[in-house]
C-alpha cells in the first residue's frame, strides 16, 4: 500500500535535508510505477518557507490540510532554533509522531524530537556541532557521534545534512528490500554509506 511520506519544512531548514530525503523516496517510488510513496512538503502554514541560503520553497500541505502521515521527515537547519519555542509546530510533530510508522530526523532535526522528550533514554545522531546543544536540551538522550545514522523503535535520527540521504536508502531497504534500494542508488549514481 502507498505510504504517505511528509517532510516538515520551516523557514531556515537546510535544502538537502528536505531535497535529498524528497529525492530518494520519490526517485525510489518512480521507479516502481509511482505505487510506493507519495511524498510531499508540509509546513506550519502555506505561505513560501525560506530555506537556508534564500531558496524559496512552497510546502505541498499545510497542518491543516496534511492528509495522514505514514512516515515523517523532520528537516533540520538553523530554523530548528526558532521552531522549538513554537507551541503548535512541537504539538503537531507530537501528535503526528504518535500515528506514524516511522519518524526520521535529519541533522538538527533532532532538537525537535528532543525538545518533546522523544530522545530520552534513546540514542540518537545529530550533525557533530549540534552534539552539545542537543545535550542540554535532551540529557537523558544517548548521543552516538560516531554514526551516520541511528534507529531507537520507530524513530531515526542521522548526521549532518548528507546523512539524511543515507538514512533514507536505509529506510527504504527496510521497507522496499536491498533490490529496491540499489536500483534507486544506481539510478542516482548515488554511492550509500551504510
Amino acid at each position: 500500500m502507498k505510504k504517505n511520506i511528509a517532510i516538515f519544512i520551516f523557514d531556515d531548514a537546510e535544502v538537502l535535508d528536505f531535497a535529498g530525503p524528497f529525492e530518494v523516496f520519490s526517485v525510489t517510488s518512480e521507479l516502481s510505477n509511482h505505487e510506493l510513496f507519495n511524498v510531499f512538503t508540509v509546513a506550519k502554514d502555506k505561505k513560501p518557507v525560506r530555506a537556508v541560503n534564500g531558496l524559496s520553497v512552497n510546502p505541498d500541505a499545510d497542518f491543516a490540510s496534511c492528509p495522514k502521515v505514514d512516515i515523517l521527515i523532520i528537516a533540520g537547519g538553523s530554523g530548528t532554533r526558532a521552531v522549538m519555542g513554537d507551541v503548535e509546530v512541537l504539538s503537531w510533530i507530537k501528535t503526528t509522531t504518535e500515528n506514524t510508522e516511522l519518524t526520521l530526523s535529519i541533522y538538527s532535526g533532532a532538537r525537535l524530537l528532543g525538545a518533546l522528550g522523544l530522545l530520552d533514554g534513546k540514542p540518537y545522531c545529530t550533525h557533530h556541532e549540534v552534539y552539545p546543544h542537543l545535550a542540554e536540551i535532551a540529557p537523558l538522550g544517548v548521543p552516538q557521534p560516531e554514526k551516520r545514522f541511528v534507529q531507537a523503535g520507530k524513530i531515526f535520527t542521522s548526521g549532518g545534512i548528507s546523512a539524511g540521504i543515507d538514512l533514507s536508502f536505509h529506510v527504504v531497504e527496510i521497507l522496499c528490500g536491498e533490490d529496491v534500494a540499489r536500483g534507486t542508488a544506481k539510478y542516482m549514481e548515488y554511492r550509500r554509506e551504510e
